[in-house]
């Protein structure tokens, strides 16, 4: 058995990005064992398969099949069968030095609460990100997962100041980076090496590419109109590649918008994409408009810019420092800043300190250090 025994848990796509780097890094230290937990909130076997391939990542040792479901009852299968793979599961039961977290989803928090609940410590990866806007699930659950947590992540200032002014003394904070740009780093060549583009019939620099899923944008027919209003015109200048979210296009037929976008000749509507075609796509636009935390990152490392259409964002540095600006649900707002894109007066933004690619090597050091 290994000196340091660690469970690492993901739950939804976002976290397998978050968690690569990471897991990759940790084979550096012998003494170090990580098992990977699969909650299975979010799990598509063929989709799934094709993640971690393109990741490069080891498949999960256990996945605990919890599906999908209201928060509650997806919250209650995490704890139950996370508690009992804690007290039963490889290498042993009691045998985990520490629980290792990323991310906000609702396998983030109650992986966290089911494992302080046994004693056993916790790590975020991610930590200390607020949107300050409580009606997010997932602001719940960064703070949640936080309060229980001794080991704290964190991808950028802002976060060590919300952790501070919440309590948490200094020794269990660690400005380490963000490893979301860790993946985009690695996989950036490889990326953009595929003919993602030629499938697609678009140049490099002369398209955008947009994604809206979240219910403020896409629930209240008023306001996805006003969506589609912005994208149906700025597509006269500029042809936009739209993966449209399950939600997004149940929301468009429900409300009888569909055959409005279906209409636009220069706006692609495609199906969800594996990681390395849509960072290929992304990488290489003019612009992304987007509700999306992890783009706002993304474009902020690649220096694209980025309209966010939110009225807050748990990424402040992204606004501050990077290439994104909250455009809420303002479509006139969402007009005038399209305007300086193509014009080319939209503000050019900067990488931010420790968004190098090696984020995961230090989590992985101190994980190493601090879980014996």
């Amino acid at each position: 058995m290994a000196d340091v025994n660690l469970a690492c848990v993901v739950g939804a796509r976002p976290n397998f990005m978050k968690m690569a780097p990471v897991l990759r890094a940790l084979e550096s230290h012998a003494h170090v064992e990580a098992v990977l937990v699969h909650t299975g909130q979010h799990y598509d076997e063929k989709l799934s398969d094709v993640f971690f391939d393109e990741l490069g990542m080891k498949r999960p040792d256990v996945c605990l099949d919890v599906g999908s479901g209201k928060h509650g009852v997806q919250t209650a299968r995490i704890l139950e069968r996370f508690e009992a793979f804690l007290e039963t599961g490889p290498p042993g039961a009691g045998c985990y030095d520490r629980v290792v977290v990323v991310g906000d989803v609702n396998s983030t928090m109650a992986a966290s609460l089911a494992a302080i609940k046994l004693r056993v410590p916790v790590a975020h990866v991610e930590a200390g990100l607020r949107s300050f806007d409580r009606s997010m699930p997932e602001e719940i659950n960064r703070i949640v997962t936080d309060a229980v947590s001794d080991l704290l992540f964190v991808s950028e200032p802002a976060g060590l100041e919300n952790l501070r002014r919440e309590g948490h003394p200094s020794e269990q904070l660690h400005l380490t980076g963000n490893v979301m740009i860790d993946t985009l780093m690695r996989l950036l060549p490889k990326a953009r090496a595929l003919s993602t583009l030629d499938r697609f019939g678009l140049e490099p620099g002369q398209y955008g590419v947009v994604t809206l899923h979240r219910p403020a944008n896409v629930d209240a027919p008023e306001t996805l109109a006003q969506w589609l209003d912005v994208l149906v015109e700025t597509s006269g200048e500029l042809p936009l590649v739209f993966p449209v979210h399950p939600r997004t296009k149940h929301r468009m037929e429900q409300f009888g918008q569909a055959e409005r976008l279906d209409a636009a000749e220069q706006i692609v509507q495609l199906p969800p994409l594996g990681y390395l075609d849509f960072l290929a796509m992304t990488s290489q636009a003019r612009v992304i408009i987007t509700d999306s935390g992890g783009l706002q990152e993304e474009s902020t490392a690649l220096g694209i810019p980025c309209l966010t259409a939110r009225p807050n964002t748990e990424r402040p540095i992204t606004v501050d420092e990077g290439t994104s600006t909250l455009v809420g649900n303002d479509p006139d707002r969402l007009r005038a800043c399209l305007r300086d894109v193509l014009d080319g007066t939209y503000k050019r933004g900067s990488r931010p300190a420790l968004w190098d690619g090696r984020a995961a090597e230090r989590i992985a050091r101190l994980l190493a250090e601090t879980s014996q």
